[in-house]
């Protein structure tokens, strides 16, 4: 029985689309995607001219129709709005070839990389005024007709997020924290209304004139609209950058655009509790993307790697909640050296390992190995926690433990939960810093500029 490649399925399935026999494609994966498969495509006409498409698929043996037909009603539905998205020009629950869900778009022109839309001289322009855009285009989401995207969850956002939390049966005291502070301070509901899930840099095609797509409609839901900009101010999406607002703008900016869609001005306080709200969202879908790979799901370094960053919005939402102890020190506790082997030590193995890769083999890479030298990146940054970690001591950590009568950050989580132990109070705050601050160290010292 022959063998569909591919190559050959898009092509197929292209051609089908546009009408015509289109030329063998070309198949090119982007980086990045942790959860869906995404790849330009470059086929030719009979007439020579050339035919672009986006295809976005489930990674074969985990897909999910249901979300992936929830992702088409979503694109054609904003569509409709006004909102600027790809067309979809096919869709399907598999296909020869492809064997996955499928989604396949036309290609838009723009930028997606944060460091390049915050950097890069030709949108100095668009960088005044991109943050209001974020603002407008985010209220015509909102005000999209949600009589077809009945297929959508509407659930409580919050318990859901406990939920998968609790599932990991990993307590953290941060996460309790926010949890606690979140159903505390909750501002009144507002109506449902179509919530991307996602808009940030990366999922945001731009160009230096503003907005040209919305792309990756796959955490779609109804709710509460508000959830959209708070997740937009999450330090996360900031790479990096100062500004709050996808390190472009500030929150004034965001909310002007908002109000000139929709005619509604979010107050601050609400905007503050979303972006709470997101900031622990993003920590446990973090650990969630890392249980993917090690419970056996889906075998990914992207992952993996993903696990040593829940440590960044441990440290993102006790800042946010203000209470972060400034009190404890920010400096690496190094413990004593000493071992029975020869040098290198395995310290001296991971940084040798790591800069052969960065200054050798890196390099070496043809400039068409965009992923592997992706890959490679993640390679190195893994070889520096391990590293980092090697130097590391927590010892205080369990001295600051005692202090507040648990013998583990696992019963002080259990503690705070339960309302035994105030999150507010100057010892709890104390650890949890401490314990922040120690993971931090080690898997992104960069994370505390």
């Amino acid at each position: 029985m022959a063998v569909t490649t591919l190559t050959d399925g898009v092509r197929a399935i292209l051609s089908e689309a546009v009408g015509a026999e289109l030329s063998p494609a070309a198949i090119h994966r982007f980086t990045g995607g942790a959860s869906r498969e995404v790849y330009a495509v470059r086929a030719t006409d009979p007439s020579g001219r050339e035919v672009t498409a986006v295809l976005r698929r489930d990674p074969p043996g985990h897909g999910d129709t249901a979300r992936m037909r929830a992702e088409v009603a979503c694109l054609r539905a904003a569509a409709g709005a006004g909102v600027p998205v790809p067309e979809v020009l096919a869709c399907g629950d598999t296909a020869p070839g492809i064997d996955a869900p499928y989604l396949l778009m036309n290609m838009i022109g723009g930028e997606s990389i944060p460091r390049k839309l915050q950097r890069n001289p030709e949108f100095d322009t668009v960088r005044a005024h991109i943050a209001e855009d974020f603002g407008y285009v985010l209220g015509l989401i909102h005000r999209t007709p949600i009589d077809t995207l009945t297929a959508l969850d509407d659930g409580d956002p919050l318990d859901a997020i406990e939920r998968l939390y609790l599932a990991f049966d990993e307590p953290r005291p941060a996460v309790e924290m926010g949890l606690r502070w979140l159903r505390e301070h909750r501002p009144p509901p507002r109506p449902n209304s179509l919530v991307h899930g996602d808009f940030r840099l990366g999922n945001l095609l731009i160009d230096p004139t503003g907005i040209q797509g919305v792309l990756d409609w796959e955490l779609a839901h109804l709710g509460n609209p508000i959830e959209d900009l708070g997740w937009l101010c999450v330090r996360a999406w900031r790479f990096g950058a100062a500004a709050p607002v996808g390190g472009l703008g500030t929150r004034e900016q965001l909310l002007d655009g908002y109000q000139r869609a929709t005619g509604e001005r979010p107050s601050t306080a609400e905007l503050h509790w979303w972006e709470v709200f997101g900031t622990l969202k993003w920590l446990v879908l973090s650990r969630f993307q890392a249980e993917r790979h090690f419970g056996g799901a889906e075998r990914s370094l992207e992952l993996a790697a993903i696990g040593r960053r829940v440590c960044e919005s441990e440290f993102d939402l006790l800042t946010a909640l203000d209470l972060l102890d400034s009190t404890v020190s920010a400096a690496p506790s190094v413990p004593a050296a000493g071992t029975v082997h020869d040098r290198p030590s395995v310290t001296d193995i991971l940084d040798l390992v790591a800069a052969t890769l960065v200054e050798d083999i890196g390099p070496a890479l043809t400039e068409d190995a965009e992923r592997q030298r992706y890959l490679l990146r993640i390679c190195v940054s893994l070889l520096k926690i391990g590293g980092r970690e090697l130097r590391s001591d927590a010892g205080r950590i369990a001295e600051l433990l005692d202090a507040v009568d648990c013998s583990s950050e696992a019963e002080l989580a259990e503690r705070v939960r339960s309302g035994a132990l105030s999150y507010t109070d100057d010892g709890v705050r104390r650890v949890v810093t401490a314990a922040v601050l120690s993971r931090l160290l080690v898997s992104n010292p960069k994370h505390l500029a």
